[in-house]
């Protein structure tokens, strides 16, 4: 089954390696998708494929890399659009 979904992780979550590390989990995982840095000190992921690809994704978002701290992950479903894009980091704010 494919899912869509936004995840906004919150912590100490920026200067830790947490874009790279999350395009090597979704990589991996086989999830499509980008990562992004936010103003307010937050990462989001935006990501989509099978639903257990974004679910392992979604278990390392959670535990983030050696030197991170993850306080919170909000999560929003999406609308999959079923496009395989590979997974890439953005710079900026990826979501207005």
């Amino acid at each position: 089954m494919l899912v869509a979904r936004r995840y906004i992780v919150r912590g100490r979550v920026q200067g830790v390696g947490f874009r790279f590390f999350t395009e090597d989990t979704a990589r991996q995982a086989g999830v499509h998708g980008h990562v992004s840095n936010r103003d307010d000190g937050s990462v989001e992921v935006v990501a989509e494929g099978d639903i257990d690809a974004v679910a392992r994704l979604e278990a390392g978002l959670r535990q983030g890399p050696p030197g991170a701290r993850v306080d919170t992950v909000e999560v929003e479903e999406r609308v999959p659009a079923g496009v395989a894009t590979g997974f890439s980091i953005e710079t900026g704010d990826a979501w207005i």
